[in-house]
């Protein structure tokens, strides 16, 4: 990298000359760009500008070089004020700045209202207030654990530091030492809706200072006081750095000074005239009009390719056919494997495990124990949690984060949602989730997953039958570039054998995405199942045989690319019965239904999943009272015979 990241002891006077030229064009760039698109943010952005300039000026990040493995991390948390950061990295050499002025707020272009990745110099998609502290605790801690020395920056708002998800991060950056770490905070004490302490009373100050940071506070327009406050941040060894910087909403045009309604209006014609020539600039508007409707300027957004690393999967595990024991345990192990295959070499890429204090009951134990450096403690702070693990496996590092299904995808879901719109590479693994929860009742049981999960275009959720399959999973996403969802429940299960009675998924199986599995045949009718039902439907299928009824039974574990060719295959029985621990609406159930209803198949069809909340007590139990018990299933498969 060419520059030294504030190591030079102050500004001279020839770069604060500097700073004041290009924040004055920058502040004329912003009210273009937000008049010429007819929306945006130019108030906050008028207020952080000065910030922006000093920090992409003078931090390790080259224009020339925006994805050096070693650049500084700029987390832009506010990311409304887009108008700002654009300016600024226009200003600084990042891009021309007619680009982000002509194609700002338009489609098809990288610069979005909220600040994106696919502009060179922004690392992280943001807009969704007070989950930035959380990415920036990812890429710091990244960096320890990948031994390098960058620096991570994360620029916030004040109306924002209301965001409980924010108080997480702190105490995760304390008790982490990310001493790499630097906050600075927009602090115009506007919002919206009003004034900031008005709207919702904080001491941010405190709030920082009672979690152990260092705090700093300065004049946010003030370019000496901003660049030493941030080489102090940096120099600093012990604590990361909240650095609040006093601003003014509007800064630079006085009728727009203070005024909270520019947090998100842009000028009229008869606003944008006035602010320019008390800006003293030039009245480009109509100008870069033209060049708007002609097209010029095309910048479609960067690509950010993923750094995933290259895992060693070893051996797979091989369960017996007597053995019974949870899916959860089998991850546990294959986890151990995992650890054990890529941690014990010097060059092997880093994997990382987070838990939210269910490590015992989600079997992380084992690695906890095992490789302590690599294991991090959450505690119960689920948000925070799923966005830095989603970050720091943007760096080469494979991240796992396991939890229960109702905190690690209910909880969280906008967490995962951000991380999948910034292509990170997290496994997620979650465990205790339909009514196979049990006795902890309706609150934990987690039955709407795949429906959630399903809405990220870029998840892809697996949910194994048994210990075996569930080993040769684990390794496989591993391995495997993307965000993926591994669900399971909570019971032990039997090892599921071939009706010749050897382990089914156990060598020579070899798991394949979206490939599904045929575990019983049967030309009468098919029942499609999944997860914890798949040993209920081969029981199922065991009594229909003693009835003279010749079902096959179809195992889906992927359900985010269904097996369609096998479901297809299965519809030439004439019938199809779905069976699952899901939401019947928004489960196996209605996927399956699509792919009949799109191919026209007009069959008896009929689904089976949970149709209202559970209750506390024995899994097989609260099946029954829902009709997803054994002789349930038989019943509606002879039903569906008679009526056939």
């Amino acid at each position: 990298m060419s520059r030294l990241g504030f190591q030079v002891e102050k500004l001279d006077e020839a770069g604060l000359d500097r700073l004041r030229r290009l924040a004055r064009l920058a502040r004329g760039d912003i009210l273009t760009m937000t008049t010429l698109a007819g929306s945006g943010h130019p108030g906050g952005s008028m207020s952080s500008i000065d910030i922006y300039l000093v920090l992409f000026s003078y931090a390790n990040v080259d224009p020339k070089m925006p994805s050096h493995p070693d650049r500084d991390r700029i987390v832009l948390s506010h990311g409304h004020t887009s108008p700002g950061v654009y300016a600024t990295l226009g200003r600084v050499g990042f891009f021309p700045i007619e680009a982000a002025i002509v194609n700002f707020r338009k489609a098809g272009t990288a610069f979005e209202g909220h600040v994106e990745r696919g502009v060179p110099g922004v690392e992280w998609d943001t807009g969704n207030l007070g989950q930035g502290l959380s990415a920036g605790c990812g890429f710091a801690l990244g960096a320890k654990v990948l031994n390098k020395g960058f620096h991570v920056f994360v620029t916030m708002g004040c109306g924002e530091q209301q965001k409980g998800q924010i108080s997480e991060a702190r105490r995760f950056a304390i008790k982490y030492g990310l001493s790499n770490l630097t906050v600075i905070i927009d602090y115009n004490q506007r919002q919206i809706s009003g004034i900031t302490h008005e709207i919702m009373p904080q001491d941010i100050r405190k709030n920082y200072d009672s979690d152990g940071w260092q705090v700093i506070e300065i004049d946010g327009h003030r370019y000496q006081d901003i660049y030493q406050a941030f080489r102090e941040a940096v120099l600093s060894i012990r604590h990361p750095t909240a650095i609040i910087a006093h601003t003014t909403m509007g800064k630079g045009v006085s009728f727009m000074e203070g005024k909270e309604e520019f947090h998100g209006r842009a000028l009229t014609l008869e606003e944008y005239k006035k602010a320019i020539q008390e800006l003293e600039l030039g009245d480009d508007l109509d100008r870069y009009r033209q060049m708007r409707e002609a097209g010029e300027f095309p910048f479609p957004e960067r690509k950010y390719p993923l750094e995933a690393p290259f895992i060693q999967t070893g051996s797979p595990r091989n369960y017996a056919k007597d053995q019974k024991m949870d899916n959860r345990s089998a991850f546990g192990n294959a986890l151990v494997d995992l650890a054990k295959a890529n941690l014990t070499g010097d060059s092997s890429p880093p994997i990382v495990v987070f838990d939210c204090d269910l490590a015992s009951s989600v079997k992380t134990t084992g690695f906890a124990k095992q490789f302590p450096q690599y294991f991090f403690q959450g505690g119960i702070q689920e948000h925070n949690t799923a966005t830095i693990a989603g970050a720091i496996s943007t760096l080469g590092i494979l991240s796992f984060f396991a939890d229960f299904g109702v905190f690690g995808v209910d909880e969280t879901y906008n967490q995962h949602r951000l991380n999948d719109i910034n292509g990170t590479n997290l496994k997620l693994i979650c465990t205790h989730n339909g009514l196979d929860v049990g006795e902890d009742g309706k609150t934990h049981q987690c039955i709407d997953y795949v429906g959630v999960l399903r809405n990220l275009f870029g998840y892809k959720i697996i949910i194994p039958a048994d210990p075996n399959q569930t080993d040769r999973v684990i390794r496989y996403v591993a391995k495997t570039p993307g965000n993926f969802l591994v669900a399971m429940g909570r019971s032990a299960l039997p090892i599921l054998l071939s009706e010749e009675g050897t382990p089914l998924f156990a060598d020579p199986y070899e798991f394949r995405y979206g490939r599904a599995d045929l575990v019983r045949d049967g030309k009468e009718a098919a029942i499609i199942t999944t997860g914890s039902m798949v040993h209920r439907a081969i029981q199922a299928w065991e009594k229909l045989k003693e009835k003279g009824v010749e079902a096959q039974v179809l195992n889906i574990s992927c359900l985010s690319d269904l097996d369609i060719e096998a479901i297809l295959k299965a519809a030439k029985t004439g019938i199809i019965i779905t069976y699952e621990d899901h939401h019947v609406q928004t489960g196996l159930g209605s996927l399956v239904a699509n792919v009949l209803a799109e191919h026209g198949l007009g069959i008896r069809f009929r689904k089976m999943g949970i149709t209202n909340y559970g209750g506390s007590g024995k899994p097989d139990d609260l099946y029954r009272m829902q009709g997803l018990d054994i002789e349930s299933l038989v019943a509606v498969v002879m039903n569906e015979m008679q009526r056939k």
